[in-house]
């Protein structure tokens, strides 16, 4: 099957699609990111394994109805502040008790 060239006006077309699979893509990979940041925050702040970070992380997500993305931003700027929205605060605490061993250091009857 012989191919037909794209008429000048396909290619701009195609080079717009392009641009904007990239800003997805360049997006996927700084949300990616902060996830695995905040991931990390509770391994380390909560002591439980990254597969249970994940799902801590997936829980308060979905018990407090805001996106995954947003909870991790969220726990980055506790990390940084110690500023955090106390109904996200209470759902983590509940998704640790869920998934690990320890509350969050520094709330009344943590270690």
């Amino acid at each position: 099957m012989t191919q037909v060239p794209h008429e000048p006006a396909d290619q701009s077309g195609r080079i717009s699609e392009l641009q904007r699979e990239v800003e997805q893509l360049k997006e996927a990979v700084v949300s990616h990111a902060v996830v695995d940041q905040a991931i990390g925050m509770i391994v380390a702040l909560g002591r439980v394994a990254p597969a249970q970070g994940w799902a801590v992380l997936k829980d308060v997500s979905q018990h407090t109805n805001i996106k995954l993305r947003n909870v991790a931003d969220m726990i980055l700027i506790w990390g940084r502040d110690g500023r955090m929205p106390p109904e996200i605060r209470a759902e983590l605490e509940d998704a640790l008790d869920r998934h690990g061993p320890t509350q969050i250091p520094g709330t009344p009857g943590a270690p």
